[in-house]
């Protein structure tokens, strides 16, 4: 039996990271730019700091009517409490994280440092190639759950 894959697999290396000092409308204009709806935020060593999305932009525009917007420093509006995963992650409890977490992408980290990003769309390209090496079409999802014994299953 296969091993499903893993975090190190599947994650995209090449991300827009930002700085938590950067200017907010900098931020905005960059996920507006790279038509992406979050990135990483990342201090000068690397370090994972949290996440900027569109939803956190959000909440720059409300803050800057309702509440004169207390600082343009990015840090203020970054989410930081953000699941993350190892490189050695697999598969099968990356898609868990994602069924039962609104969000849409989850960092990647090797000790406290920033090495990739997986989102909703690695998860199921992954799990498809998986499916596409079955033998036919009707047994493609007989095969994704093979991976695993019940025993080993990340999830209950």
């Amino acid at each position: 039996m296969s091993s499903p894959p893993i975090a190190r697999n599947i994650m995209t290396t090449k991300l827009v990271t930002l700085s938590p000092q950067m200017d907010i409308f900098d931020a905005i204009g960059l996920l507006l730019k790279h038509k992406i709806s979050g990135a990483p935020v990342v201090d000068d060593e690397g370090n994972f700091v949290g996440i900027f999305s569109e939803k956190d932009c959000l909440s720059v525009i409300v803050k800057a009517v309702y509440e004169q917007l207390p600082t343009a420093k990015l840090f203020a509006f970054v989410s930081t409490d953000i699941h993350t995963v190892e490189e050695d992650t697999d598969l099968l409890s990356i898609a868990q994280i994602f069924l039962n977490n609104p969000f849409r992408r989850v960092p990647v980290l090797r000790g406290e440092k920033l090495v990739g990003q997986i989102s909703r769309r690695d998860v199921l390209s992954a799990a498809h190639k998986i499916m596409a090496v079955a033998p036919d079409q009707d047994t493609a999802l007989l095969y994704l759950s093979s991976l695993v014994e019940r025993s080993e299953a990340p999830i209950a």
